[in-house]
């Protein structure tokens, strides 16, 4: 497979990047590591600090509201039961860690899976780098109209994100920047389209190798 390289504008420069069909096509994509490997991501994003009070940790309630009999009322014991209004919560969240550990192995077979099927489906796009010099959003805006990917989740892995690059991408709610090291299997699996820079893509391909 050919891969087409475009320049920070979204033109085709005429050069490509030769990637041998064994690189890509003899991957396994493992649905459960994929699974593990996302499932993991999210957890580890997780605070885990919800708490709510239980009626001992509510404030004010020790004096038994009415008398046990005669009131003609139900039993009270306390204001602070669930069963009134500002009383505590029966069973609810407490803090807790989310925190969910896998495998190296099983992380990055789930990555190079979801690399390679991006690449099978010709949803990675090479651009020749991504030093656009300046901090304007209309760069990165121009670069998307030129590869006519304006209105799709966007994964923009660089090899290197400068300040200019970063700045410059913030604005954009459907794009999600990313170190081609760093890159999380939620994010490429959530992106319609990888865009890479050149130095980027041989990064790839050296990952799908290995």
């Amino acid at each position: 497979m050919d891969l087409s390289i475009y320049s920070r504008n979204g033109a085709q420069t005429g050069e490509e990047i030769k990637i041998e069909p064994s690189v890509y096509e003899n991957i396994d994509i493992n649905k459960h590591n994929i699974y593990l490997a996302v499932k993991a991501e999210m957890n580890n994003k997780r605070a885990g600090t919800h708490s709510t009070k239980t009626r001992s940790e509510k404030r004010g309630g020790g004096r038994k509201p009415w008398p046990q009999k005669g009131r003609g009322a139900a039993r009270a014991g306390s204001i602070r039961s669930p069963l009134w209004v500002g009383g505590g919560v029966t069973f609810g969240p407490k803090p807790k860690k989310y925190k969910m550990k896998i495998n190296r192995k099983v992380k990055q077979a789930a990555r190079k899976a979801l690399l390679a099927d991006k690449i099978k489906n010709d949803n990675l796009i090479v651009v020749e780098d991504f030093d656009f010099g300046e901090i304007k959003s209309r760069n990165v805006r121009e670069l998307l109209k030129g590869i006519d990917k304006v209105d799709e989740k966007i994964l923009l892995a660089a090899s290197e994100i400068t300040d200019e690059l970063y700045l410059s991408a913030r604005n954009f709610p459907k794009l999600v920047l990313s170190r081609i090291e760093d890159m999380a299997s939620y994010d490429i699996i959530n992106a319609d389209v990888l865009v890479v820079d050149k130095e980027g893509a041989n990064k790839i391909i050296e990952m799908l190798r290995e």
